[in-house]
């Protein structure tokens, strides 16, 4: 069974998937959202805060991600771009949820709704990335390994 958080992040990268493809606002997406099946299992505080942050923090986002790909953000598959936005803006946002946590629901996502290697990619990029936004915890996890 799913738990609200995930159910959040699963409905956030549908609904910011279409965000990408058609560039409607972020009440838009959430109205769409509030359609889709499971939508009332999922923690909607969460959901909401997911997608407004992306939606209203996307350039910043990009700038945070881009020294990390390997190709322009705008090659990325809708699927990974907005799984990368997503943790990024958790991991800029949600300090109470540990950075391992979001990379690795960001990784089961990718290899749900991601292309073959997709998954990799994200996981890849993330790692790199979540030091960057976390030092303290990235410093802490490392001296204990």
């Amino acid at each position: 069974m799913k738990g609200s958080r995930r159910l959040s992040r699963e409905l956030a990268l549908q609904g910011l998937y279409q965000w990408l493809v058609n560039q409607t606002d972020a009440d838009d997406v959430l109205a769409q959202i509030a359609d889709k099946e499971g939508f009332a299992k999922a923690d909607q505080a969460y959901l909401e805060s997911l997608v407004r942050g992306v939606v209203d923090q996307v350039g910043a986002l990009r700038e945070k991600i881009g020294p990390h790909l390997d190709r322009p953000i705008e090659q990325l598959s809708p699927v990974e771009h907005a799984l990368l936005l997503i943790a990024a803006c958790e991991l800029g946002s949600q300090p109470d949820t540990p950075y391992r946590v979001v990379i690795n629901e960001a990784v089961e996502l990718a290899k749900l709704y991601g292309g073959t290697d997709g998954h990799k990619y994200v996981n890849g990029v993330l790692d790199k990335l979540a030091p960057d936004l976390r030092p303290e915890e990235a410093a802490t996890r490392k001296s204990k390994a």
